[in-house]
């Protein structure tokens, strides 16, 4: 098959978990000159390896992953900081002369590659009562009147009887003294230059992936995952408050070492809450604009995507 490195848009592959993301992935590194970024917010950890899914070391020697089993789990990773290493790493595969392939499920971190992140001030409980108090002496038109003054942009987008949304508009203004526009414009600045091109996987039917997710929980537990979350409960340094340790599976595994549920339990917990996880996936994508889906469970799935693949390298 013709294909042009050089035209090819970056491939960010998104998908729920347990949907087949990482196989496809590695399949198209097989066949075009592609190299993968991690786009999972819990395969950057190291030491969890079996419930985070990651690939094991005879797929990494095939398709090695960037941004990928790096961090200890006592530290944290946020959206910003994943956005500068990704744009890093990707200069660094065009360079090469290959194109990025983000694969993951994390849809913040595509997000904020797409959009920027707005760096938006915290609540302050004394600007909020001050609006408050304007809006109960004179209508949350008042409210709105004001904002259109200072942020036209932000007036346009938000409708008088939104209160909620006029209310943090305002307090953004009164905090920074940058409109709420204005922050979001700086935001897109930082997004990633690349052109992204957005594709997703996942089953047609949700029976599909709930039977997938079950089976893939059990076979994680079958592979050591209770032994694997004990390992990181017996370092003494970390809790459940943790990102790592709120990672799903994890936080019920620890609660069972812990003592707070039975092992049962713990399954059943760790079974819905990677659900539940999916079904949150799954809302992301749907309302992702511009991005094309393959059904997972196809047999030309792979023979779709590289023929898409080639029509956009041309």
């Amino acid at each position: 098959m013709h294909f042009d490195p050089e035209t090819c848009p970056a491939v960010c592959l998104m998908g729920p978990t347990a949907s087949g993301k990482t196989a496809l992935a590695v399949e198209l590194v097989k066949r075009l000159p592609m190299d993968i970024i991690n786009v999972d917010s819990a395969q950057i950890y190291r030491d969890m390896d079996i419930g985070t899914g990651k690939p094991d070391a005879a797929t990494l020697a095939i398709a090695p992953h960037r941004l990928f089993d790096f961090l200890d789990p006592a530290l944290s990773y946020s959206a910003a900081q994943f956005c500068q290493d990704a744009v890093s790493e990707m200069a660094q595969i065009r360079r090469a002369g290959r194109v990025p392939l983000l694969v993951g499920g994390t849809m913040l971190y595509f997000k904020a590659l797409r959009d920027g992140l707005a760096v938006m001030p915290p609540a302050n409980q004394q600007i909020r009562d001050e609006i408050t108090l304007l809006a109960q002496k004179s209508g949350w038109d008042a409210v709105h009147a004001e904002l259109a003054d200072v942020d036209p942009a932000s007036a346009a987008r938000i409708h008088p009887n939104d209160p909620q949304r006029l209310q943090r508009a305002m307090e953004v203004y009164r905090l920074t003294g940058q409109t709420m526009t204005a922050l979001h414009e700086q935001a897109n600045r930082g997004a990633s230059k690349e052109n992204l091109l957005f594709l997703s996987i996942q089953p047609s039917a949700r029976s599909v992936l709930h039977s997938k997710i079950a089976r893939r929980f059990h076979l994680m537990l079958e592979q050591g995952f209770v032994a694997e979350v004990e390992q990181l409960y017996r370092r003494g340094d970390l809790n459940v408050a943790m990102p790592s340790i709120r990672c799903v599976g994890y936080r019920q595994i620890w609660q069972f070492l812990a003592g707070e549920i039975r092992y049962d339990e713990m399954v059943e917990r760790g079974i819905i809450a990677t659900r539940q996880l999916a079904k949150r996936q799954v809302t992301w994508l749907r309302s992702w604009e511009n991005a094309l889906n393959f059904d997972s469970e196809r047999d030309d799935t792979m023979d779709s995507v590289l023929k898409y693949l080639q029509t956009v390298s041309m």
